[in-house]
């Protein structure tokens, strides 16, 4: 069983669920999630010989919740993965799983510190190598300007979506999670003008499907309950200075073993639409990669998945001993 720690990571000191004896393979979830998505893996790979540790990212749960917007940017959060692995493993490169948010964070953990990570896995969300301009940029061009409404835009301005989402967690968990779920019919993510809510349109399923039970919600709501939003929301809120930090990496490649795990259904696989073949796409920034598009999968690829994903990530590790 899972044992939550405090765990110094320098900057911040972050709450982890550790298990196991061995390499360390460090686990980063995405947003709104928690160490607990890793729930089906954190066993598995600590009885394959691995140290497990999920941690709650900072502004998450358990863990240091700064009050700036400017520290949950990308290389505070990568230093965070590095403070990590430095205080359970001194000195041993480590190995690094993520999943949504998560996976930009262990790309560019593998990207811009290949001294510290050996090998890297992500799930949901490719790396298309570094960015040639900031994802502000991108969006408001595809959605803001033509007066459609995306949900990065609509985390910008702070207080705004916490507002709307903070006084019923639950509501929002059970809306937001099922809307991109590989459960969820099309058009579950509806169409709508920008300065619309994010909870307009969005159904609250009944029942809820059997991935994410009564009693996993029920840990989920009581995480951000206590925890708040506003931490997990400062992550897209610093798209300038991710872009501004990574311009000194243009160019470079992970060169580190590396695993994807995509799903047809999960529209950040695909980039919304923009990659249809990401592990295609994958191969000129990440040579070494190991690809799998999940048929029929949403977003939550853990966890929708736990059978698939753990057999894919324990085969893949079990080729990174030395």
């Amino acid at each position: 069983m899972s044992e939550l720690r405090m765990i110094d990571a320098g900057a911040v000191r972050l709450r982890a669920g550790v298990e196991g004896d061995g390499p360390l393979v460090l686990m980063v979830h995405g947003f709104p999630e928690s160490w607990y998505s890793w729930r089906h893996q954190i066993g598995p790979v600590a009885a394959a010989g691995f140290t497990a540790c999920a941690i709650d990212v900072r502004g998450y749960g358990g863990s240091d919740k700064p009050a700036d917007i400017a520290a949950y940017d990308m290389e505070s959060l990568v230093g965070d993965l590095v403070g990590v692995a430095d205080a359970l493993r001194p000195g041993e490169p480590a190995i690094l799983v993520g999943h949504d948010w998560g996976a930009p964070i262990v790309w560019h953990g593998a990207l811009t510190r290949p001294d510290r990570f050996r090998a890297v896995a992500a799930l949901s969300v490719p790396f298309m190598g570094v960015a040639k301009r900031p994802f502000t940029d991108v969006f408001r061009e595809a959605f803001t300007k033509k007066g459609r409404f995306f949900y990065q835009e609509y985390f910008q301005q702070p207080g705004v979506a916490e507002g709307e989402l903070e006084p019923d967690v639950r509501d929002f968990l059970r809306k937001f999670i099922y809307a991109i779920s590989g459960d969820a019919p099309a058009g579950a993510w509806p169409e709508k003008p920008h300065g619309a809510p994010l909870l307009q349109g969005l159904q609250d399923p009944a029942p809820f499907p059997a991935w994410l039970t009564d009693a996993d919600l029920d840990y989920y709501v009581a995480q951000f309950e206590g925890s708040g939003l506003r931490g997990p929301l400062n992550r897209y809120r610093n798209h300038e200075r991710d872009f501004a930090w990574t311009q000194a990496f243009a160019g470079r490649r992970i060169e580190q073993p590396a695993l994807f795990i995509g799903g047809t259904k999960d529209p950040a696989s695909t980039l919304f639409g923009a990659v249809p073949d990401p592990v295609a796409a994958m191969a000129p920034h990440v040579p070494n990669l190991e690809g799998h598009m999940l048929d029929g999968c949403g977003h939550w690829t853990q966890q929708e998945r736990p059978a698939e994903v753990t057999r894919l990530l324990l085969d893949w590790l079990g080729r990174l001993r030395p």
